[in-house]
């Protein structure tokens, strides 16, 4: 990683792919992504694999110079005798190992109980199940003569060899992402994301000042050493009067610098030689390594002052390391679709029940009476839905995450069915408020206490995770209210605030927001104030119903008659309601029932206030 809390994940290429892609950067540094992309495809890892990303899905990493291409291991399948065959892994994923392949069997075929619960959740159950039915042995068989050979052997000859295959790339690490973040330090010295073509680009320019120095240096040692053997040819041409001239003089170094046209660099290279090194045969060496030096000299400055000579160099520099230590691709890329096990699930239509303690469980066919099955001991019914087996159930916990329980998964009506968190992964302290299953494109309204609220599809609400998404932005002390799908029959909101206020308003208002978020205001609140409920009405009415004097359940219609005095726009306080009791519950009339719009309500009679009395 890089310091300023940066990271990279860089994965490994192919040497020879890498030279080639930097010789053509070189040599043409307007080339494009996808010429670079036609010599160096994608990754190469060396623990082999199958790189099985689309070509475009591995050109947005490079473009973008961030992503994951998805990396399955090798295998194939050996025949035994009597119709009966294994299934040999030759090449892993990076990062993965034959002993951690083992392991996720291991956790697999004999799961723990998760931290927190009592018992092994449905899938855990469910995936042991499938595992011990297809899976009889697994062994590690890696040796001196293969770096990687894992066997599985399959519980039948009969079972399917793809099924098989898929069943185990799915559920290890035989089959995973390898992220991508191409963060480098640039030529400017600051870390940034870059494409592909950026990092080529300034690893020449890089590549092209580094040999320039290099051969600049070059050139001055070599200028250097001329001027020494410049000086000592002119020593041997004089070699007796410099004898007598040092032998001589009180400062040799002066009167040598003063009778022959001598640097001081070259005086004191002078007076430092031995006197063997005055020998006839020295001046022969002198004369031949001073005209290779020449030579050395006229070719260092032509590359410093010829563009094109010192690329060609660099190009075959480069090609020169990728012929020494370059090698084959290891890892094959050739695209392929993300395995996955589909559970197959009979299309049925079903009665989903759900419990107030949270326990869901479901009933095959549709127009059962949920109220009358049995319950756990202090459980009743709380909500049914019907739906189909391929359905989804929402659920809505109370930090405003929602989580998705496929309706296939549920237990039958036959026991009292399983926990909620069973099926979920639930935050700490959280807990489920709501649930609410309808269909993918159905328009759903959420709304919390604090007033606000937004409009999303059914299918927005729905995760693959356990863990669920976080979909509705709540503020210390707010809670979510029952969701409510909007259909065309009933297009319009009521909103009942905590002070008995009522306001109607058309739905459509409402922002629809599919990633979820804290959404517009729907009512406004006095302080302190809270929605109490919210719910989709037409314009036949609605019911609204609370709690009367002695704690008595008490329910008032507003018909058509009074309905329009509470519509307005979204975002206002509405109207106080006309009602002698504490409303709690909103609930719209159905559309096929018939009122008069003249028809009075029933009078009801006045509560008293003892406390004011």
């Amino acid at each position: 990683g890089i310091a300023v809390g940066m990271a990279t994940e860089i994965p490994s290429h192919n040497l020879t792919e890498v030279a080639q892609a930097a010789r053509l950067m070189l040599e043409n540094p307007e080339t494009t992504l996808d010429e670079i992309l036609a010599v160096m495809p994608g990754p190469d890892f060396a623990t082999g694999g199958q790189i099985i990303s689309t070509p475009e899905e591995i050109r947005d990493v490079y473009a973008t110079g961030r992503g994951s291409v998805r990396v399955r291991a090798r295998y194939t399948f050996e025949d035994l005798a009597r119709g009966q065959w294994r299934l040999v892994v030759t090449q892993l994923p990076p990062n993965t190992s034959s002993q951690k392949v083992l392991s996720e069997i291991e956790d697999l075929t004999n799961p723990k109980v998760k931290v927190g619960k009592k018992v092994l959740s449905a899938e855990q159950q469910q995936t042991r199940a499938a595992m011990l039915s297809m899976l009889e042995a697994v062994r590690d068989e890696s040796g001196k003569t293969e770096d990687v050979r894992l066997v599985f052997e399959p519980k039948s000859k009969n079972q399917d060899r793809d099924e098989f295959v898929r069943t185990l790339l799915s559920k290890t690490s035989m089959e995973g992402n390898v992220p991508v973040n191409l963060v480098f330090v640039g030529l400017d010295g600051k870390p940034r994301q870059k494409a592909l073509t950026e990092i080529l680009a300034e690893w020449v320019a890089f590549r092209i000042q580094t040999v320039r120095r290099r051969t600049q240096y070059r050139l001055e040692k070599a200028l250097d050493r001329i001027h020494i053997l410049e000086g000592r040819k002119l020593v041997f041409l004089n070699l007796e009067d410099v004898i007598a001239l040092i032998r001589e003089s009180d400062d040799p170094k002066v009167a040598l610098m003063a009778k022959y046209p001598l640097s001081e660099r070259q005086a004191d290279d002078i007076l430092e030689i031995r006197l063997r090194q005055l020998a006839r045969l020295e001046g022969i060496r002198i004369e031949a390594e001073l005209s290779e030096l020449q030579k050395t000299r006229e070719k260092l400055e032509d590359l410093l002052g010829n563009e094109k000579r010192l690329t060609a160099l660099i190009s075959r520099e480069i090609a020169q390391d990728a012929q020494n230590y370059g090698d084959e691709r290891r890892t094959l890329i050739e695209a392929d679709s993300q395995t996955r096990v589909d559970k197959k699930i009979v299309d049925e239509p079903v009665t989903v029940i759900v419990s107030k303690m949270g326990y869901l469980r479901q009933r095959t066919g549709h127009g059962h009476d949920a109220s009358i099955m049995n319950y756990r001991a202090n459980d009743a019914f709380a909500v049914s839905f019907e739906c189909r087996t391929t359905d989804t159930l929402v659920a809505f916990g109370s930090t405003g995450r929602v989580y998705s329980i496929p309706v296939a998964n549920l237990p039958n009506a036959k026991g009292d069915g399983q926990y909620v968190t069973n099926f979920t992964e639930l935050e700490p302290g959280e807990k489920i408020l709501h649930y609410l299953q309808a269909s993918e494109d159905a328009t759903v309204l959420i709304a919390t206490s604090a007033g606000s609220g937004l409009v999303c599809e059914f299918k927005d609400l729905i995760s693959k995770i356990r863990t669920g998404k976080a979909f509705i932005k709540l503020e210390k002390g707010d809670t979510v209210l029952a969701p409510q799908v909007v259909t065309s029959d009933r297009p319009l909101v009521a909103a009942l605030s905590e002070g008995g206020r009522l306001l109607i308003f058309p739905a459509q208002d409402v922002r629809r927001l599919p990633k979820g978020g804290q959404g517009v205001t729907l009512m406004d609140l006095g302080s302190r104030e809270k929605l109490l409920a919210i719910a989709t009405v037409s314009e036949a009415g609605l019911t609204v119903s609370g709690t009367g004097r002695g704690g008595k359940d008490r329910e008032e219609r507003i018909r058509r008659a009074k309905f329009e005095k509470y519509l307005g726009n979204r975002a206002r306080k509405g109207k106080v309601l006309e009602i002698h009791f504490k409303a709690t519950q909103l609930t719209a009339l159905g559309g096929s029932e018939v009122f008069d719009d003249t028809a009075e309500d029933e009078p009801q009679a006045p509560e008293t206030n003892l406390d004011l009395l």
